[in-house]
């Protein structure tokens, strides 16, 4: 069976505060909405996996998915029921024989889950999973309550819910034409086309982020998870050191800065990612800079140093490791590094696959001592935190 999931990111969430849709705002160093998209990305029975955004957060969503290979964005529609149509029609081109539908608030997805759900549509049409009500349910009108509700046979509904494609993709095309439009899940469409609709059991981790203290209750949980997952702390520091030689520009942190010289080096010179990479580098013990690329080796010369800097992740990635910030301190007298710290702060971002709150950039001078305060070249010191399995 071929599934595509599809995760709908399209809301406001505008009850979980901040400047942004909680989607895309970050958990535990990533976008909330890159948690959920590696989930499925990671389940070997997901054959692709699409996104529905909402008009106006493209530059959001690239962010997020920085280093993930998926296909362009859906734009959603004015309701979630029109934005997952949207999606299920973007997910015809995979030629699916099922599709799961995913709230992209909702990062604690486990592949268990997944699977159970995929498992469940191999003998039914429509699959979601659920939770048994535990409380006692009452049912009040203007604060006075009528009535004890029984909770036998009540579930708290999850995502993600699974379908048959073509049934639902049918189902959403005949809820439309009705001029039905607020359906609030998918399961509601295939209910109101005819479709029996099946459950299985849900997880409590499995909870929709919805308010700030499920944001914070949510980051409580992942920072306790990713300790015990990355419980092997290392620290690595680097330092490096270029003169200046004729030239009208110095790269810093991947960024080209105007300057009367030029930083004289087998590549470009960058002084900073050089730094940083041997920090990185030195955090897992794997040499430093010229160990990988030897000065010698004439394929490095001029090469861009984010080349380098890349090297250093990857090996950090191969053993299943992260990192957890980076503190840059560049030293020169000129030239003026701070009307460059957002960019240069961004690019590493991307490098580094880390949110820019965990990415410092200082720069300070040495009082005109010694060669670096004679402008005679730069300097630059860099720590970073490595977290190992």
């Amino acid at each position: 069976m071929k599934v595509v999931a599809v995760i709908v990111a399209a809301g406001s969430g505008q009850r979980a505060g901040g400047d942004l849709p909680k989607q895309f705002q970050d958990l535990a160093g990533k976008p909330i909405l890159r948690h959920t998209l590696e989930a499925f990305l990671r389940n070997p029975n997901i054959a692709a996996v699409v996104t529905v955004i909402a008009a106006g957060f493209e530059a959001h969503y690239q962010r997020a998915i920085d280093g993930l290979s998926l296909p362009a964005p859906v734009l959603g529609g004015a309701t979630r029921q029109e934005s997952c149509a949207k999606g299920i029609e973007a997910a015809a081109a995979f030629a699916p024989d099922a599709v799961l539908i995913h709230d992209a608030a909702r990062p604690f997805v486990s592949n268990k889950i997944i699977n159970d759900v995929i498992a469940k549509l191999h003998e039914a049409e429509a699959v979601i999973p659920g939770l048994p009500v535990a409380d006692t349910m009452k049912r009040a009108d203007g604060g006075v309550i009528h009535e004890t509700v029984s909770r036998d046979s009540l579930f708290f509904v999850q995502t993600p819910q699974g379908f048959h494609f073509e049934k639902m993709r049918s189902a959403h095309q005949t809820i439309a034409l009705k001029g039905i439009n607020t359906l609030t899940d998918d399961a509601a469409v295939a209910e109101a086309t005819g479709m029996k609709v099946h459950i299985v059991p849900g997880e409590a981790a499995n909870r929709k982020l919805t308010t700030e203290q499920d944001l914070r209750e949510a980051a409580n949980r992942m920072n306790q998870h990713d300790f015990k997952r990355h419980s092997d702390i290392r620290i690595g520091q680097g330092i490096d050191f270029h003169t200046f030689t004729a030239g009208n520009s110095v790269w810093l942190c991947g960024v080209e800065i105007k300057h009367s010289h030029s930083l004289l080096g087998h590549s470009d010179a960058d002084v900073a990612l050089h730094a940083l990479t041997d920090a990185l580098l030195g955090a897992i013990g794997e040499g430093d800079i010229g160990t990988h690329f030897p000065p010698s080796d004439k394929q490095w010369k001029g090469a861009k140093s984010e080349i380098f800097v890349a090297k250093a992740v990857s090996l950090i990635a191969a053993r299943g490791g992260e990192i957890g910030n980076v503190d840059i301190t560049i030293m020169a007298e000129a030239p003026k590094v701070s009307p460059h710290l957002e960019t240069m702060k961004a690019a590493l971002s991307q490098m580094l696959h880390i949110s820019p709150d965990r990415i410092a950039i200082k720069a300070t001078t040495t009082e005109k001592m010694g060669a670096l305060g004679r402008k005679e070249g730069m300097a630059a010191l860099a720590t970073a935190l490595v977290k190992l399995p």
